[in-house]
This record gives structure tokens, sequence and C-alpha cells, in this order.
């Protein structure tokens, strides 16, 4: 049964938030984070990290993934901070809007980071970010069983 402690759950929000996709070496209690191949496909792996894939590829069930949500959900996400935060109209409205145009997260990104909202914006994904960590790993225990 995997576990992790409030402090690797913030650890692995937060370098999911920065577009690396982690591992979770469940033996030596140990995280890995390289970039994600998705957002770094001209990304040269080092080979540190081309040691982690291959002891990844030899023991796959001592490792668990975490990854970056899709996004969709990071679009639900965006959403439900317009709905439950922004309290401006001609804010939210333009924010709703961002999110129907393409690079609608870069567009979303930009109002927020030009209104009062930016820190509550950066702390609110965070914490979803962490909730997101935490389904991951019941997935990970749930497949286990």
């Amino acid at each position: 049964m995997l576990s992790l402690t409030e402090k690797e759950v913030d650890f692995i929000a937060a370098q999911l938030l920065k577009g690396m996709v982690c591992f979770y070496q469940i033996d030596k209690k140990k995280i890995h984070f390289m970039p994600d191949d998705e957002d770094y496909f001209n990304y040269d792996l080092t080979p540190d990290e081309e040691d982690i894939l291959d002891e990844i590829d030899a023991e796959p069930d001592n490792f668990a993934e975490f990854t970056k949500m899709e996004v969709p959900q990071e679009h639900q996400v965006m959403q439900d901070f317009i709905d439950r935060r922004v309290k401006e109209r001609n804010l939210a409205e333009d924010l709703v809007n961002a999110l129907t145009k393409p690079k609608s997260m870069t567009a979303f990104k930009f109002l927020i980071d030009e209104s009062k909202y930016r820190e509550d914006w950066a702390e609110y994904r965070k914490s979803k970010y962490q909730d997101w960590v935490k389904e991951q790993v019941d997935s990970f225990n749930y497949a286990e069983n």
C-alpha cells in the first residue's frame, strides 16, 4: 500500500505544476522526476534519468507514476476557480471567454497574472494538484488490490 506524507504530496504537486512527471520508488521511498516527454520531446535525458527509466522498466511494480492533469481537468479547475473565487463580473466573463480560445491556458494565465487574483489562483491550483496527487495514490492502491 502506497502512502505519502503531506510533504511528499506537496513536492510531487509542485513538480507536476512545473511540467515534470514523477516516479515514487516504493522500496526506497524516493521521488524521481524528469521533464514530461509530451512537453519536452526535444529534451535529452541525463544518464541518471536514463538509469531511473531502466529501473522502472525492470521493476514497474516498485514505482508509482504521477502525471499532470489532462487538459479537460485543467480547464475544469480554471472554471471552478472562476465560479468560486472571481467576484468581478467583467473579469469572470473575460476568463470564461479565454477558456474557449486556442491556447486557452496561456490566455487564462495572462488575465489572472494581471489581476488581484494571481496569488489566490496559484494557491487554488496547487491545492487542486495536491488533491490530484492523492487521487493518483488512491488509484495506484486500488490497482494493487
